[in-house]
């Protein structure tokens, strides 16, 4: 992994990437390295637009500003693709993730992977597409571990849904990249 990798997540408001971001960097965090996590609001209102980021690298972080030229975007809805600029600064050997079964045509000449994120936590009775998909982040970056995202997610999210649907919505993301 390069010094300092840059994540920028898109989705609407109400789909979890705040919390996708913010479960990532807590377990790159007990992984060892230093992270950032924060979310960018435009209307606050559910459905809204929004940007959330996600910094991580071996040194400490002194930046604090928005995340201009990512090395991975994770999209958790490809209506925004058309809307929302995703490919907007992304470094040339940039990766795309996003939750769909085939590439947006709007991303075409990118180098997009898909995790169909919904469906597979729609297989599994949840509507967790954002945990999948931060399975398959860990997976595309090749750390953390996976049990290490599976024990963040419960420790974020643990009070209020079950621990095992927890790390097996994490799990399939991951598995899928694997």
């Amino acid at each position: 992994m390069p010094e300092l990798t840059e994540i920028r997540w898109h989705a609407r408001a109400g789909q979890g990437a705040k919390t996708a971001s913010q479960l990532l960097a807590l377990a790159l965090l007990r992984s060892g390295r230093s992270v950032q996590a924060f979310p960018e609001y435009g209307p606050e209102r559910r459905g809204a637009p929004l940007r959330a980021y996600t910094r991580v690298s071996d040194r400490p972080i002194r930046r604090h500003d928005a995340i201009e030229h990512p090395d991975l975007v994770v999209v958790l809805e490809p209506s925004l693709v058309g809307e929302a600029n995703i490919d907007e600064g992304l470094t040339e050997e940039g990766l795309i993730l996003v939750d769909a079964e085939e590439a947006p045509a709007g991303l075409a000449g990118r180098r997009v992977r898909c995790i169909p994120a919904s469906r597979l936590a729609a297989q599994r009775g949840s509507s967790f597409g954002n945990l999948v998909m931060v399975g398959a982040v860990a997976a595309t970056l090749g750390e953390p571990p996976l049990e290490e995202v599976q024990e963040a997610a419960v420790e974020l999210l643990g009070g209020k849904l079950a621990a095992d649907d927890l790390r097996g919505a994490v799990e399939e993301g991951y598995r899928w990249v694997a």
